[in-house]
């Protein structure tokens, strides 16, 4: 029995189920077939399902779900990254409960901790995938800090050392003082925010009264200024060259320098220079050879450097000294100011620029191959727009702070001996055979060895994340490399392009000599109806389980591909999510209509074989529209199509065409013919839709056990008939008219219409005259060579048609709606003109979409020509 709707909590787990007890997404190396393969962009041990989640996730599983189709050897493989910084802070937070403090046990201890909390938690995102249908080869799933991935990042770390590009340095670091630890650029969410402005004067050293009055956002740090700078241009402050001030409250002398980084038109034009604490400071401080005093420490707080409010909080310290200065008459005035805050990501702390002493990979000439076959397309950007700013940071790109102040991760292999010096080796023991051996230190024992403390950045994991989780690195010549690598397409955010694409195309060059992938799909980001990133502190992200449980995974899919175009932003309404349910709901009700034919034996009706023939030949040309979009990388625009295809075309038109009258049977070739359409439609919507095709895909035949969707074949098209296409173009729109007609004069669907024709072209009509009198409800169809007296007439092609109706005809209402539809194609046409007048367009286009064009155009001008003389006839 069908169920009268469709269900998709009825069915999703179980089809789910099928498949994996069935091995459909499993994969293996096949020197037979064609290997296409994508490594899923790990989402974090601490990470939940999201929007940006569902919508990368759905794209990869259409990706892999085609491919598998096509007969491609398909693997794709997930897997978790053991996101350093967010899971140490879930396991200090899980230890804070059970009254532990992480600075009270050992590391050992701490890591037996976050090892619990990763097993107990870190699955859930991928269990969540599955719900979403994601094929993923689940056999195969890695996870950054396992074993032999571990392995992989420290060799990584050793090879890079003992090639000479990574050094141990102090350099100025993003500082987060609440997880105590350096941050990548990428791991830094600048926030605007309104700032106050703080004016504050600096007495001039040895003359009465006279001040350099500075701007700064930042008061606490003035004890840590080691000069004041202002342009050497700036002829307000000629007199002061060479001269020194004091510092307020502080009373310590700094010399005035000159420099013209200083801008002349911001604030006074006067720089207060700190090198502790700005980037830019920092670089000044380097040229004009400046101390340098650190007056914070990892916790944000003011140390004995300070000399003032030393223990307290730099925000606690801020307000202090505004109120000590105001006071004692420095500060002049405050302004409300416009500014960008630098944050952690992960505990939201506010930034500190500090100079630490850390590891770095020197980036110049490591990243020149990923610069160069990004510019060169041999790794393709999807959308290409994306070229540029890739370009820009890549030719500007930094030094990668590697080391992170933290215990869970890879440890930095590198040992240090009692005065310091340092040994970078795999473990410890060849630590000490190298320190024996290289540095003929022969009585030291391993004791005598301590390991760097901090770990290295989660990024120099995943960076290898396209080679690692084929065992690449440790295993170089393995089958599973050698056949998947490199993989074929990567579906990214671009918000990571240059964190993590970038330097996977770095470590693919550096490592294999070979880029990590072919083509780089970058999604836009999921936000809300008022354009708003979706997140949980706006609280305007929905529960993608709770979309899954009231729309079905196929609906929720379908909705967000149904916008999502690539590299665009997605504006998400749960319509998008309705939509894709009612398509499901379409569908459905389209199977349960033909599972309820009663088949006959009798001898097939000649417009329902045209009816088969012409919808064959819109699946021909749909098939060759959507593996133009995939090649293209429009996903959405190839759902779209099929959308089209689907609703319009085989539930709208070809169902009602060959539906026998009520409670008579269709013919068996017929019914045969459309089982075998309605397969090949399952079969091109299952990559978007994997749960309802393979129900209706089941139901339509008898399968095998084991059998599945999964493994059927993608329909590759064939020769497109445009005969017939056109010709039942021509028909659709003549029914259309005919409908229209009806609907205006308020005609009942039951009353048959007399139909005359006035054409050049007869045949077009005689093939398809059954099914105009079936959709239409046409009472004859007859041919004139001149107009019909006392009828109704308008325009199809270059065509007239005449429709005979009792009483009066309104020739002026009939006149306005002509001139109407005159107009329309007059402008139309002018728009076909304007776009084959353009060189570009026809230079680049496909030749097919050209001769497209020039079809409409002349299609136009003789509907324009029909109009004219049916408006000219009507004037009279």
């Amino acid at each position: 029995m069908i169920s009268k709707t469709y269900a998709p909590q009825d069915i999703e787990a179980k089809w789910y189920q099928y498949w994996l007890e069935n091995k459909h997404f499993a994969s293996k190396p096949n020197p037979d077939k064609e290997p296409y393969s994508i490594v899923i962009p790990p989402p974090n041990v601490t990470g939940v399902l999201h929007m940006g989640h569902m919508l990368n996730n759905t794209i990869q599983d259409v990706l892999i779900r085609k491919a598998r189709m096509e007969g491609k050897e398909a693997c794709w493989v997930p897997g978790t990254d053991h996101a350093s910084i967010a899971t140490e802070a879930k396991v200090v937070a899980m230890l804070k409960e059970r009254g532990i403090e992480k600075k009270d046990i050992s590391r050992e201890e701490f890591l037996k901790y976050a090892h619990e909390w990763k097993d107990k938690y870190g699955g859930i995102i991928l269990d969540q995938l599955k719900k979403l249908g994601a094929s993923c080869d689940w056999d195969r799933t890695r996870f950054t800090m396992e074993p032999s991935l571990y392995e992989a990042v420290i060799d990584t770390f050793v090879r890079l050392y003992n090639k000479g590009q990574i050094y141990r340095g102090v350099r100025m670091v993003n500082w987060d003082p609440l997880g105590k630890t350096a941050l990548s650029d990428e791991e830094v969410i600048e926030k605007e925010v309104m700032a106050k402005l703080y004016y504050l004067q600096y007495p001039i050293v040895g003359s009465e009264g006279e001040f350099l009055t500075i701007a700064t956002t930042r008061p606490e740090t003035i004890m840590a200024d080691s000069a004041i700078c202002v342009n050497p241009n700036d002829e307000r402050y000629t007199a002061y060259h060479g001269k020194s001030v004091f510092i307020p409250l502080l009373n310590r002398e700094i010399p005035v320098i000159t420099d013209e980084y200083v801008t002349m038109d911001f604030g006074t034009g006067c720089l207060k220079v700190t090198p502790a604490h700005d980037l830019n400071d920092y670089e000044l401080g380097i040229k004009h050879k400046l101390p340098v005093i650190d007056i914070l420490d990892d916790n944000g707080f003011l140390n004995e450097k300070a000399v003032l409010y030393v223990g307290q909080d730099r925000f606690a310290a801020r307000r202090n000294i505004v109120k000590d200065l105001e006071e004692a008459g420095f500060l002049v005035k405050m302004e409300e100011y416009k500014s960008i805050v630098k944050t952690s990501e992960r505990t939201g702390a506010v930034i500190e620029p500090k100079l630490s002493l850390q590891w770095f990979l020197k980036m110049e000439d490591i990243s020149k191959p990923a610069l160069e076959n990004v510019m060169n397309d041999n790794i393709k950007l999807y959308p290409s727009k994306f070229k540029n700013t890739y370009r820009s940071w890549m030719e500007n790109v930094h030094d990668w702070c590697i080391s992170r102040q933290l215990w869970w991760g890879q440890q930095i292999p590198a040992f240090y001996l009692q005065d310091g010096t340092v040994i970078v080796a795999k473990t410890k023991r060849e630590a000490l055979r190298k320190a024996q051996h290289e540095m003929q230190l022969f009585a030291l024992t391993e004791e005598d060895l301590t390991q760097d403390p901090d770990v290295l950045d989660t990024w120099f994991s995943s960076w290898l994340w396209p080679i690692s989780v084929f065992d690449g690195i440790e295993n170089p010549d393995n089958e599973d490399i050698k056949y998947y690598y490199p993989t074929n397409d990567l579906v990214t955010g671009p918000d990571i392009l240059f964190f993590w694409v970038a330097r996977m195309i770095i470590a693919g060059y550096e490592w294999r000599d070979e880029l990590p992938f072919r083509n780089v799909y970058l999604t836009g980001i999921v936000r809300d109806k008022q354009g708003r990133k979706m997140s949980k502190s706006l609280g305007n992200s929905p529960d993608p389980l709770d979309l899954i449980e009231k729309f079905g995974a196929d609906g929720v899919r379908s909705g967000l591909l149904f916008s999502a175009p690539a590299g665009n932003d997605l504006l998400f309404d749960e319509k998008m999510c309705e939509q894709g349910r009612n398509f499901c709901n379409k569908i459905w009700n389209a199977y349960r209509l033909v599972e309820g034919w009663t088949v006959t034996e009798q001898a097939t009706i000649e417009s329902n074989q045209l009816a088969v023939d012409w919808f064959n030949a819109r699946i021909n040309q749909t098939v060759a529209e959507i593996q133009d979009h995939f090649s293209k990388f429009r996903i959405s625009d190839a759902l779209l199509s099929l959308y089209n295809l689907v609703w319009d075309d085989f539930c709208s038109k070809y169902l009602e065409i060959i539906k026998p009258a009520f409670e008579q049977p269709i013919d068996k070739a017929t019914f045969d013919a459309t089982i075998e359409i309605f397969e090949k439609l399952m079969s091109l919507l299952h990559p978007y839709m994997p749960f309802i095709t393979e129900e209706i895909w089941q139901a339509l035949a008898q399968r095998n056990e084991g059998e599945s969707i999964c493994r059927a074949t993608f329909p590759t098209g064939g020769e497109v008939n445009s005969e017939i296409l056109a010709s039942f173009d021509v028909m659709f729109e003549l029914v259309s008219k005919i409908r229209e007609t009806r609907n205006a004069k308020q005609l009942s669907p039951k009353v048959a219409l007399p139909l005359a024709i006035k054409t050049d072209n007869q045949a077009r009509y005689e093939n398809v005259k059954a099914i105009i009198e079936k959709l239409a409800n046409t009472e004859t169809i007859s041919y004139v060579s001149d107009k019909v007296d006392g009828a109704l007439s308008f325009v199809v092609k270059s065509d007239e048609f005449f429709i005979t109706l009792e009483g009066e005809i309104d020739v002026e209402a009939e006149l306005e709606t002509a001139q109407k539809d005159l107009e329309y194609n007059l402008g139309f046409k002018k728009s076909v003109e304007a776009k084959l007048a353009n060189e570009r367009f026809v230079a680049n286009a496909k030749p097919e979409l050209v001769e497209k064009e020039r079809q409409k155009l002349a299609d136009a001008e003789s509907k324009i020509k029909a109009l004219e003389e049916m408006i000219a006839r009507l004037k009279k």
